[in-house]
Protein backbone atom coordinates (compact mmCIF):
# COMPACT_ATOMS: atom_id res chain seq x y z
CA UNK A 1 0.00 0.00 0.00
CA UNK A 2 1.08 3.38 -0.91
CA UNK A 3 2.14 5.94 1.32
CA UNK A 4 -0.50 9.17 1.20
CA UNK A 5 0.21 12.38 -0.79
CA UNK A 6 1.84 14.55 1.89
CA UNK A 7 2.76 17.92 -0.53
CA UNK A 8 1.68 18.81 -3.92
CA UNK A 9 3.24 21.29 -6.29
CA UNK A 10 0.66 23.06 -8.03
CA UNK A 11 1.31 25.01 -11.74
CA UNK A 12 -1.24 26.99 -13.11
CA UNK A 13 -4.02 26.01 -10.54
CA UNK A 14 -3.05 22.27 -11.91
CA UNK A 15 -1.03 19.99 -9.45
CA UNK A 16 2.28 19.10 -10.99
CA UNK A 17 4.08 16.75 -8.81
CA UNK A 18 2.89 15.03 -5.55
CA UNK A 19 5.26 13.86 -2.42
CA UNK A 20 3.81 10.77 -0.40
CA UNK A 21 5.34 10.21 2.58
CA UNK A 22 4.59 9.12 6.03
CA UNK A 23 4.21 11.15 9.75
CA UNK A 24 4.27 9.92 13.14
CA UNK A 25 2.81 12.24 16.09
CA UNK A 26 3.27 10.98 19.96
CA UNK A 27 3.13 11.87 23.14
CA UNK A 28 5.97 11.60 25.78
CA UNK A 29 3.96 8.00 26.95
CA UNK A 30 4.28 6.54 23.74
CA UNK A 31 0.54 7.04 22.43
CA UNK A 32 0.25 7.55 19.41
CA UNK A 33 -1.73 11.01 18.30
CA UNK A 34 -1.64 11.00 14.42
CA UNK A 35 -0.09 8.04 11.86
CA UNK A 36 -0.51 8.71 8.01
CA UNK A 37 1.57 5.98 6.00
CA UNK A 38 3.88 2.97 7.19
CA UNK A 39 5.00 4.54 10.55
CA UNK A 40 7.03 1.39 11.55
CA UNK A 41 9.15 1.11 8.37
CA UNK A 42 12.67 1.68 9.36
CA UNK A 43 14.35 5.25 7.97
CA UNK A 44 17.54 6.82 7.92
CA UNK A 45 16.92 10.22 10.58
CA UNK A 46 20.20 11.50 9.42
CA UNK A 47 20.34 14.99 10.84
CA UNK A 48 17.26 15.24 11.62
CA UNK A 49 18.63 13.86 15.38
CA UNK A 50 21.78 16.18 15.67
CA UNK A 51 20.01 17.70 19.24
CA UNK A 52 20.01 13.80 20.58
CA UNK A 53 23.19 13.36 19.25
CA UNK A 54 24.65 16.10 21.27
CA UNK A 55 22.90 14.78 24.77
CA UNK A 56 26.35 13.38 25.53
CA UNK A 57 28.12 16.44 25.40
CA UNK A 58 26.29 17.98 28.18
CA UNK A 59 25.48 14.98 30.05
CA UNK A 60 29.20 14.31 30.47
CA UNK A 61 30.10 18.06 31.77
CA UNK A 62 32.41 18.99 28.94
CA UNK A 63 30.01 21.44 27.88
CA UNK A 64 30.65 23.42 30.94
CA UNK A 65 33.62 22.40 31.43
CA UNK A 66 35.34 24.40 28.30
CA UNK A 67 32.32 27.03 28.79
CA UNK A 68 30.18 26.54 26.18
CA UNK A 69 27.92 29.46 25.09
CA UNK A 70 24.46 28.56 24.50
CA UNK A 71 25.28 29.90 20.44
CA UNK A 72 28.14 27.02 20.47
CA UNK A 73 25.46 24.51 21.64
CA UNK A 74 23.02 25.51 18.98
CA UNK A 75 25.48 25.30 15.93
CA UNK A 76 26.26 21.59 17.55
CA UNK A 77 23.22 20.60 16.50
CA UNK A 78 23.15 22.45 13.81
CA UNK A 79 23.27 21.44 9.78
CA UNK A 80 24.19 25.28 8.64
CA UNK A 81 24.65 27.02 5.89
CA UNK A 82 28.16 27.60 6.06
CA UNK A 83 28.19 31.44 6.96
CA UNK A 84 30.84 33.29 8.53
CA UNK A 85 29.03 33.29 11.79
CA UNK A 86 28.91 29.22 11.96
CA UNK A 87 32.63 28.76 10.78
CA UNK A 88 33.59 31.24 13.85
CA UNK A 89 31.83 30.14 16.32
CA UNK A 90 32.61 26.17 15.12
CA UNK A 91 36.13 27.03 15.32
CA UNK A 92 35.84 29.05 18.61
CA UNK A 93 34.16 25.59 19.79
CA UNK A 94 37.65 23.77 18.70
CA UNK A 95 39.64 26.34 20.53
CA UNK A 96 38.60 26.21 23.67
CA UNK A 97 39.05 22.37 23.47
CA UNK A 98 42.47 23.44 22.61
CA UNK A 99 42.18 21.71 19.42
CA UNK A 100 41.96 23.35 15.60
CA UNK A 101 39.65 22.43 12.42
CA UNK A 102 42.70 20.17 11.61
CA UNK A 103 40.88 17.74 13.69
CA UNK A 104 37.38 17.57 12.09
CA UNK A 105 37.16 14.48 10.12
CA UNK A 106 33.67 15.49 8.78
CA UNK A 107 35.56 16.82 5.34
CA UNK A 108 35.24 19.95 3.56
CA UNK A 109 32.41 21.24 1.09
CA UNK A 110 30.97 24.24 -0.36
CA UNK A 111 28.61 26.27 2.23
CA UNK A 112 24.96 25.96 1.52
CA UNK A 113 24.31 28.63 1.73
CA UNK A 114 24.27 30.80 -1.53
CA UNK A 115 25.83 34.15 -0.30
CA UNK A 116 28.28 32.40 1.80
CA UNK A 117 29.32 30.26 -1.13
CA UNK A 118 29.90 33.48 -3.47
CA UNK A 119 31.94 35.07 -0.96
CA UNK A 120 34.18 32.42 -0.86
CA UNK A 121 34.32 32.86 -4.11
CA UNK A 122 34.79 36.77 -4.19
CA UNK A 123 37.89 36.28 -1.50
CA UNK A 124 39.57 33.66 -3.95
CA UNK A 125 39.31 31.06 -0.97
CA UNK A 126 38.71 27.17 -1.12
CA UNK A 127 36.06 26.02 1.66
CA UNK A 128 37.37 23.92 4.92
CA UNK A 129 35.88 21.80 6.66
CA UNK A 130 34.91 24.70 9.09
CA UNK A 131 32.11 25.35 6.21
CA UNK A 132 30.84 21.93 6.52
CA UNK A 133 27.30 22.33 7.25
CA UNK A 134 28.01 19.82 10.28
CA UNK A 135 30.85 21.31 11.55
CA UNK A 136 29.24 22.22 14.39
CA UNK A 137 28.34 18.79 15.66
CA UNK A 138 31.42 17.80 15.15
CA UNK A 139 33.11 20.08 16.75
CA UNK A 140 30.76 19.12 20.02
CA UNK A 141 31.72 16.02 19.10
CA UNK A 142 35.73 16.86 19.90
CA UNK A 143 34.76 18.78 22.84
CA UNK A 144 32.68 15.72 24.03
CA UNK A 145 35.94 13.56 23.42
CA UNK A 146 38.58 16.34 24.95
CA UNK A 147 36.15 16.77 27.57
CA UNK A 148 36.21 13.02 28.84
CA UNK A 149 39.68 12.17 28.03
CA UNK A 150 39.47 10.23 24.47
CA UNK A 151 41.45 10.56 21.72
CA UNK A 152 39.81 13.02 19.18
CA UNK A 153 41.36 10.68 16.34
CA UNK A 154 38.53 8.71 14.77
CA UNK A 155 35.88 10.20 16.88
CA UNK A 156 34.00 9.15 13.52
CA UNK A 157 34.21 5.32 13.41
CA UNK A 158 31.28 3.34 15.46
CA UNK A 159 33.49 1.58 17.68
CA UNK A 160 35.06 5.00 19.21
CA UNK A 161 33.88 6.46 22.88
CA UNK A 162 31.92 9.02 21.70
CA UNK A 163 30.15 7.82 18.81
CA UNK A 164 29.24 4.47 21.26
CA UNK A 165 28.10 6.72 23.44
CA UNK A 166 25.91 8.89 21.16
CA UNK A 167 24.58 5.53 19.83
CA UNK A 168 23.49 4.47 23.51
CA UNK A 169 21.60 8.00 23.95
CA UNK A 170 19.79 7.35 20.71
CA UNK A 171 19.07 3.96 21.48
CA UNK A 172 17.65 5.28 25.32
CA UNK A 173 15.59 8.34 24.28
CA UNK A 174 14.01 6.82 21.05
CA UNK A 175 13.34 3.35 22.64
CA UNK A 176 14.87 1.74 19.43
CA UNK A 177 17.64 -0.90 18.94
CA UNK A 178 20.37 0.76 16.76
CA UNK A 179 21.79 -2.24 15.11
CA UNK A 180 24.84 -2.65 12.86
CA UNK A 181 22.50 -4.69 10.12
CA UNK A 182 20.72 -1.56 9.76
CA UNK A 183 23.31 1.37 9.79
CA UNK A 184 25.10 3.34 7.48
CA UNK A 185 27.26 5.75 6.75
CA UNK A 186 26.42 9.86 6.87
CA UNK A 187 27.14 12.31 4.86
CA UNK A 188 29.98 13.44 7.26
CA UNK A 189 31.04 10.13 8.00
CA UNK A 190 29.65 9.22 11.18
CA UNK A 191 26.99 6.21 11.73
CA UNK A 192 23.31 6.39 10.81
CA UNK A 193 20.88 4.14 12.08
CA UNK A 194 17.60 3.40 10.59
CA UNK A 195 14.95 3.33 12.93
CA UNK A 196 10.62 3.47 12.42
CA UNK A 197 9.18 6.96 12.35
CA UNK A 198 7.23 5.82 15.40
CA UNK A 199 10.60 5.88 17.66
CA UNK A 200 11.39 9.05 16.02
CA UNK A 201 8.70 10.67 17.31
CA UNK A 202 8.78 9.17 20.57
CA UNK A 203 12.34 10.27 21.05
CA UNK A 204 11.55 13.80 20.34
CA UNK A 205 8.49 13.87 22.50
CA UNK A 206 10.94 13.02 25.25
CA UNK A 207 13.36 15.33 24.27
CA UNK A 208 10.71 18.48 23.79
CA UNK A 209 9.16 17.02 27.88
CA UNK A 210 11.79 15.29 29.75
CA UNK A 211 9.47 13.06 30.76
CA UNK A 212 10.63 9.30 30.62
CA UNK A 213 14.54 10.52 31.00
CA UNK A 214 16.62 10.69 33.60
CA UNK A 215 17.09 14.46 35.48
CA UNK A 216 20.22 14.80 33.60
CA UNK A 217 19.60 14.04 30.47
CA UNK A 218 16.04 15.89 30.85
CA UNK A 219 18.08 18.95 31.85
CA UNK A 220 20.58 18.35 28.79
CA UNK A 221 17.86 18.23 26.69
CA UNK A 222 16.40 21.64 28.51
CA UNK A 223 19.65 23.58 28.00
CA UNK A 224 19.37 22.39 24.33
CA UNK A 225 16.29 23.12 23.34
CA UNK A 226 16.86 26.92 25.20
CA UNK A 227 19.77 27.48 23.30
CA UNK A 228 19.04 26.77 19.59
CA UNK A 229 15.31 29.24 20.72
CA UNK A 230 17.59 31.16 21.73
CA UNK A 231 19.99 31.55 18.66
CA UNK A 232 17.95 30.03 15.75
CA UNK A 233 20.66 31.39 13.30
CA UNK A 234 23.23 28.91 14.98
CA UNK A 235 20.79 25.83 13.26
CA UNK A 236 20.29 26.40 10.07
CA UNK A 237 21.24 30.11 8.76
CA UNK A 238 19.99 32.99 6.83
CA UNK A 239 16.85 32.61 4.95
CA UNK A 240 16.17 28.77 5.65
CA UNK A 241 12.65 26.74 7.14
CA UNK A 242 14.21 25.92 10.58
CA UNK A 243 16.10 29.46 11.64
CA UNK A 244 12.96 31.05 10.54
CA UNK A 245 10.31 29.17 12.21
CA UNK A 246 12.34 28.89 15.22
CA UNK A 247 12.54 32.60 15.25
CA UNK A 248 9.09 33.00 15.16
CA UNK A 249 7.63 30.37 17.44
CA UNK A 250 10.79 30.10 20.60
CA UNK A 251 10.24 27.31 22.38
CA UNK A 252 6.85 26.80 21.43
CA UNK A 253 8.87 24.27 18.68
CA UNK A 254 11.64 22.86 18.23
CA UNK A 255 12.58 21.68 14.54
CA UNK A 256 15.18 20.21 12.75
CA UNK A 257 15.61 19.03 9.45
CA UNK A 258 17.23 16.19 8.19
CA UNK A 259 18.61 14.95 4.25
CA UNK A 260 16.54 12.84 2.25
CA UNK A 261 13.24 13.95 3.49
CA UNK A 262 13.41 13.54 6.90
CA UNK A 263 11.77 15.97 9.54
CA UNK A 264 11.80 15.44 13.26
CA UNK A 265 10.21 18.06 15.80
CA UNK A 266 8.40 18.55 19.15
CA UNK A 267 5.93 20.81 20.80
CA UNK A 268 7.02 20.90 24.27
CA UNK A 269 3.95 22.50 25.42
CA UNK A 270 1.71 19.75 24.31
CA UNK A 271 4.48 17.22 24.73
CA UNK A 272 4.24 15.75 21.63
CA UNK A 273 7.16 14.86 19.10
CA UNK A 274 7.16 14.86 15.70
CA UNK A 275 8.45 12.34 12.55
CA UNK A 276 7.84 12.63 9.22
CA UNK A 277 9.85 10.89 5.92
CA UNK A 278 8.90 11.68 2.04
CA UNK A 279 9.21 8.78 0.35
CA UNK A 280 11.44 10.64 -2.80
CA UNK A 281 13.48 12.58 -0.35
CA UNK A 282 11.99 16.09 -1.54
CA UNK A 283 12.93 18.74 1.14
CA UNK A 284 10.35 21.17 -0.20
CA UNK A 285 7.61 18.82 0.92
CA UNK A 286 9.03 18.03 3.85
CA UNK A 287 9.03 21.53 5.15
CA UNK A 288 5.49 22.77 4.06
CA UNK A 289 4.35 19.39 5.78
CA UNK A 290 6.14 19.69 9.06
CA UNK A 291 4.97 23.66 9.11
CA UNK A 292 1.15 22.33 8.40
CA UNK A 293 1.59 19.61 10.97
CA UNK A 294 2.34 21.94 13.61
CA UNK A 295 -0.44 24.47 12.89
CA UNK A 296 -3.05 21.35 12.60
CA UNK A 297 -1.60 20.49 16.48
CA UNK A 298 -0.42 23.93 18.31
CA UNK A 299 -3.85 25.42 19.94
CA UNK A 300 -5.33 27.66 17.04
CA UNK A 301 -5.58 31.84 17.08
CA UNK A 302 -5.25 34.52 14.58
CA UNK A 303 -1.89 35.90 15.32
CA UNK A 304 -0.70 31.99 14.81
CA UNK A 305 -2.51 31.75 11.61
CA UNK A 306 -0.73 34.78 10.15
CA UNK A 307 2.67 33.11 11.50
CA UNK A 308 2.26 30.61 9.50
CA UNK A 309 1.29 31.84 6.01
CA UNK A 310 4.50 31.86 4.90
CA UNK A 311 5.53 28.20 5.66
CA UNK A 312 2.27 26.16 5.34
CA UNK A 313 2.39 27.29 1.19
CA UNK A 314 5.32 28.25 -0.78
CA UNK A 315 5.21 30.73 -3.80
CA UNK A 316 7.09 29.42 -7.04
CA UNK A 317 8.70 32.21 -9.37
CA UNK A 318 9.93 31.70 -12.61
CA UNK A 319 13.28 33.78 -13.47
CA UNK A 320 11.58 37.02 -14.44
CA UNK A 321 9.58 36.88 -11.12
CA UNK A 322 6.53 35.80 -12.14
CA UNK A 323 4.21 33.55 -10.15
CA UNK A 324 4.21 30.15 -11.29
CA UNK A 325 2.98 27.50 -8.76
CA UNK A 326 2.74 26.62 -5.05
CA UNK A 327 4.58 24.11 -2.86
CA UNK A 328 1.47 22.91 -0.08
CA UNK A 329 1.02 20.78 2.27
CA UNK A 330 -1.76 17.99 1.30
CA UNK A 331 -5.03 17.42 2.56
CA UNK A 332 -4.33 14.27 4.78
CA UNK A 333 -1.31 16.63 6.95
CA UNK A 334 -3.44 19.60 6.98
CA UNK A 335 -6.37 17.69 8.51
Amino acid sequence: MDNPVLAEVTRGGIVESRHRGAVAVVDADGALVLSLGDIERPVFPRSAVKALQALPLLESGAADRFGLTPAEIALAVSSHSGEERHAETALGMLRKAGRDASCLECGAHRPMGEAAARLLDREGRKPTALNNNCSGKHAGFICFACGTGEDTKGYVGADHPVQRAVRGALEEVTGAAHTQALSGIDGCSIPTYAVPLKALALGFARFGTGHGLGPQRAAAARRIREAVAENPFMVAGTGRFDTRFMERFGQRAFVKTGAEGVYCGTLPELGYGIALKCDDGAGRATEVAMAALIERLLPADADATDAFAPFREVVLSNWNGIEVGRVRAAEAVRG
